[in-house]
């Protein structure tokens, strides 16, 4: 569509990802949705400041198997309330293309063994059989849907280096050109930007929408440009960058807004340093970072393997659509934030918050203040160090840096201590053929970095049991150990549910935190080791030098390694051996302990939202994230769903991870609010996931009391601090409450993914007036919480009154429903996205609201 056109001289005042928002309205001129669009960011590039919602109709959809398993689920669910209501089930099948990767599910399960990969896959295969019979099926069944073998590689990697076109020919009119823009159900999904791709992280049910044609709606965004000038000195990793632009923005506050990144510091970053910093918007809060494309863009798309007929359709598409970068244009932000390249340094940070970036000393400082306990282990041990996740492992300098630094301890004879776990999880096998042609392979296996597996691994909590040693330190002696990993999140206990403190860092500091085996000490003065002849080894004596990284990258990269790679990994011959139904409808199994039909859409369960008097089921404090409400790791068998699974037949030694458990809801409901860290302020002495209420004076399972609190005709709402939701697009951290019969989650403030999810599920977020905190309020199970939403007067943005009434006081304050668009008011009203999509598919109006 031609936005040059469209927007004349105004064009270059224009952000660029909102010149592509602007093409995407275009190109579906008529609507009238789209027409609004149009009219409100021509608008914008004007000079103004317009209000209003933006429709994007993405071009397709990005999934992985944690999130695509519950989706499709509730699919597959769908098909069969449709059909129960006299309509065609097969009606429901996506219009939009969907990747779907299997990369969330194999586990360190054994490590620094030529064989690990191999073994780790297998077990991969076995636990989880029955979840890729059930995508098998989807693959099959749904049109529009591909699935990719376990060991393909991690999305955001496959996306980057293989699917992504970031301009693509209409598939209406193969004459016209467009950008190639996507959402995906995992929140790192802006990964692509650092081509010049505009996508964004959604929830589950968002995406649900999205496949069935419907567009996604935004309030039109704030954009924070952001200034790099100069150039990173030599030592200092993209990673580096990644994390102080994380502290930088989270300081500043970019919550919802896009992120774009100007300047001269540009022509010093390639597409892999991008990447990295790209990948991480969610941690600085952004819906998305975007770089704009450029002669990197085009390096690295020859680098990849793309045909240089499609290289220069990018560059002159770029070029005349107004989306190249022009370094002397700088476009109308709402807010800019300048950050100098020059001043940057070696970068960390812990110990439980991707923002909190520090100097190596600062982090030295800390475990000076770790305790002595187990003399086994040193203050601050390492017990995990991982080179994981997308963030880092797209980056060929970054994993050639590990590597070369591997290869200088090994000739020194350093070896890490046998406390530490150490892996290797690349994000495809791309990177394994690059280090073995590079030669340093081979060195990373010698220091106990073998490949482990080809997918997400420890970064999403697939660490795997810890050296027994370690894990009878921590459980019998209350020893405390860290994690280090090049990965993206390091919440509490995210990373294993044993170690509470974690640290992000480049790749070759894994290697080297590895081989020091505890963070006492600065790691850039202290000594690693000693070498075979007894001298000490220091960081500065194998960090390696940047020509050294530079020849080891042009050795290792062969633009034919994508081909090879993605067409090996597709050819998956555990993955053809697979039997799976070929139904128009999925054949639940009763006896299944990882798939069952969701009750969302069941009749008498659809709420809608609506002036309620409630008693708090939970109330949390500041940072709860969604591990903390819907945890992704291992299942404990102590807790309330290892418990259900034993029950059901299932070896408590091998429960496998709430992640691969979202097919059931039976053992969601049971694991909410089970993260250690999620402390329930009305009973904080209580075990994890435990709450008291009217009904329940003693601490009992949360799943437990909502039941009785719901059969007793009580309403529930939940109440929580600042930044309610942060971290993964899990949609199951609104699905839980949403099962517990929570109606509304007041709260100081919301992560935007997380708001979307709960409206998805016909939760209504309401934001606490600034002045009022949870603190303050000082809830107790009796309290009374009475809110005035009265559903035809909900919308964006509205002001909602609210009565507490505690032990005779009274607490008056008016909260805004953070809702933000039209279409989120009419998703509360059917009451969520599934109840939607149903009664859209066989022409019903919104059920009515449940006594």
């Amino acid at each position: 569509m031609d936005v040059r056109g469209f927007a004349g001289s105004a064009l270059p005042r224009l952000p660029h990802t909102l010149r592509i928002l602007l093409e995407n309205a275009l190109a579906a001129a008529g609507d009238e949705q789209a027409d609004e669009s149009a009219r409100l960011l021509l608008e914008r590039a004007r000079g103004g400041r317009p209000a209003g919602e933006i429709a994007f109709r993405p071009g397709r959809i990005l999934m992985h198997d944690t999130t695509s398993v519950p989706a499709l689920v509730d699919v597959a669910a769908l098909r069969d309330a449709v059909a129960e209501r006299g309509g065609d089930p097969a009606s429901l099948n996506p219009v939009l293309p969907i990747h779907a990767m299997i990369d969330h599910s194999v586990a360190v399960d054994r490590f620094a063994s030529s064989d690990a990969i191999s073994f780790n896959m297998k077990r991969e295969m076995a636990r989880n059989a029955e979840r890729y019979r059930f995508l098998k099926w989807a693959d099959r069944t749904f049109e529009n849907l591909t699935v990719f073998p376990p060991g393909t590689g991690i999305l955001h990697t496959v996306n980057i280096e293989w699917l992504s076109k970031v301009a693509v020919r209409d598939p209406r009119d193969a004459r016209l050109v467009r950008p190639d823009t996507l959402v995906g159900t995992d929140s790192h999904t802006p990964m692509i930007n650092a081509l010049g791709m505009l996508a964004w992280g959604v929830g589950g049910l968002e995406a649900e929408m999205a496949m069935f044609g419907l567009p996604l709606t935004l309030a039109l965004p704030k954009v924070v440009g952001v200034r790099l000038t100069g150039r990173l000195r030599p030592g200092v990793m993209a990673t580096d960058l990644a994390l102080v632009v994380t502290e930088r923005l989270r300081r500043h506050g970019v919550v919802g807004a896009f992120v774009e990144f100007f300047g001269e510091g540009l022509g010093h970053l390639p597409v892999g340093a991008r990447a990295a910093v790209a990948n991480m918007a969610p941690e600085y809060g952004a819906t998305t970072g975007f770089f704009p494309i450029d002669r990197h863009t085009l390096r690295y798309l020859r680098t990849t393997g793309r045909d240089e007929g499609h290289v220069a359709l990018v560059e002159a598409f770029a070029r005349l659509q107004g989306l190249w970068a022009e370094p002397d244009s700088v476009p109308d932000y709402d807010e800019t934030v300048e950050i100098d390249l020059d001043g940057l340094a070696t970068t960390i940070a812990g110990p439980t918050r991707p923002q909190d970036a520090q100097a190596p000393a600062a982090v030295a400082a800390w475990a000076e203040t770790r305790p002595d306990t187990d003399g086994a282990l040193p203050p601050a041990a390492v017990a995990i160090a991982a080179i994981t996740s997308c963030t880092n492992s797209a980056d060929p300098r970054m994993l050639v840096a590990a590597g070369l630094l591997a290869r200088n301890a090994r000739r020194l004879g350093l070896k890490p201590p046998p406390w530490v776990k150490t892996s290797f999880a690349p994000g495809s096998t791309v990177a394994t053929r690059y280090l073995e042609r590079a030669g340093l392979l081979s060195d990373l296996a010698a220091v106990g970095f073998d490949v482990v597996g080809i997918g997400c691994t420890t970064c999403i909590g697939n660490s795997g049991p810890l050296v027994p040693e370690v894990e009878a330190a921590v459980r019998e002696r209350g020893a405390e150990v860290v994690a280090v990993l090049s990965g993206n999140r390091n919440f509490s206990r995210r990373v294993h549910p044993l170690i509470e403190n974690g640290f992000l860092c480049s790749p070759p500091m894994v290697v080297a935190f590895a081989l020091a085996g505890s963070l006492r000490g600065d790691i850039g003065h202290r000594p690693l080791g000693r070498s075979g002849d007894g001298r000490e080894v220091r960081l500065e004596d194998i960090w390696p030098g940047e020509a050294e990284i530079d020849a080891a990258v042009t050795a290792g990269l062969d633009s034919g390694d994508i081909g090879r790679s993605y067409g090996e990994a597709m050819d998956s011959p555990d993955w053809a051996a697979l039997d799976a139904p070929s139904s128009t409808r999925f054949p639940w199994d009763p006896a299944s302990t990882y798939l069952r039909r969701p009750p969302f859409v069941e009749r008498g369960r659809v709420r809608q939202p609506g002036s309620l008097v409630a008693a708090p089921l939970i109330v949390l404090g500041d940072d709860i994230t969604t591990d903390h409400i819907s945890p992704a790791g291992a299942i404990p068998p102590e807790g309330s769903a290892g418990r259900h699974l034993q029950g059901q037949g299932q070896d408590a030694r091998d429960l496998n991870v709430f992640a691969a458990r979202r097919g059931n809801f039976e053992v969601m409901l049971r694991g909410a609010f089970t993260n250690r860290n999620a402390e329930n302020l009305l009973c904080p002495e209580a075990r994890p996931g435990e709450t008291v209420t009217l009904l329940d004076p003693v601490p009992v399972p949360a799943f437990e009391a909502a039941a009785r609190m719901c059969e007793a005709g009580h309403r529930l709402v939940m109440v929580a601090g600042e930044r309610y939701g942060s971290g993964s697009s899990r949609d199951w951290a609104a699905k839980g409450p949403a099962l517990l019969g929570v109606e509304a989650v007041l709260a100081s403030s919301f992560e935007r993914i997380h708001r979307s999810n709960l409206i998805g599920m016909g939760i209504l977020p309401l934001r606490l007036p600034a002045g009022v905190h949870v603190s303050a309020l000082g809830l107790e199970p009796s309290s009374r919480i009475e809110i005035d939403a009265d559903p035809a007067a909900i919308e964006p943005g509205a002001a909602v009154p609210v009565l507490i009434e505690t032990d005779g006081r009274e607490t008056r304050f008016t909260a805004h429903a953070l809702v933000d668009t039209a279409q989120e008011c009419e998703l509360l009203r059917h009451g969520g996205v599934l109840p939607f999509m149903l009664n859209r598919t066989t022409h019903a109006k919104p059920a009515r609201k449940a006594v």
